[in-house]
């Protein structure tokens, strides 16, 4: 099994590793068959009133990730690629745009790339969640995790 260079960049220099203090919303998830386990933590930039999906924006974007290289490279480029989004492209990032954006991962590996995705999206959820205006977006409520604690 061998991983592309830009896996091994994100896993040796992750991208906006760490926590955020009193994020505005915080996705956790884990796969017990690997043991990988992702916590993703937003601050969103929110307009006036409640949430709203194509207006409010993640400012910053933070993860810890218990994982191998490919969870790590996941979880980072991840971080790279929702920042600066609105929570519904942020929403809508793809296990094939992370795997696409680091070049690949082993078959054995494309998990990863969705525990991060799920991640992000469950961050997501609790931040509607926190507002109670979930039941407002039916496709992003209706989402479920398989096989993850939260």
């Amino acid at each position: 099994m061998s991983y592309t260079e830009e896996v091994l960049k994100h896993f040796r220099n992750p991208h906006n590793q760490g926590q955020i203090p009193n994020a505005d919303a915080i996705g956790e998830v884990g796969n017990p068959l690997c043991g990988d386990i992702m916590k993703i933590y937003l601050k969103i930039n929110k307009t006036e009133g409640k949430p709203d999906l194509e207006n409010d924006k993640i400012e910053d974007i933070k993860f810890e990730t218990l994982g191998c290289a490919a969870a790590i490279a996941c979880s980072s480029i991840l971080t790279d690629m929702a920042k600066g989004k609105n929570l519904q492209e942020a929403f809508d990032i793809k296990k094939t745009d992370i795997v696409n954006g680091l070049g690949d991962l082993p078959p054995i590996k494309v998990h990863c790339s969705v525990l991060a995705s799920d991640g992000l999206k469950v961050a997501i959820q609790n931040y509607l969640k926190k507002y109670q205006v979930l039941d407002n977006y039916p496709a992003i409520k209706s989402f479920q995790v398989k096989e993850c604690i939260h």
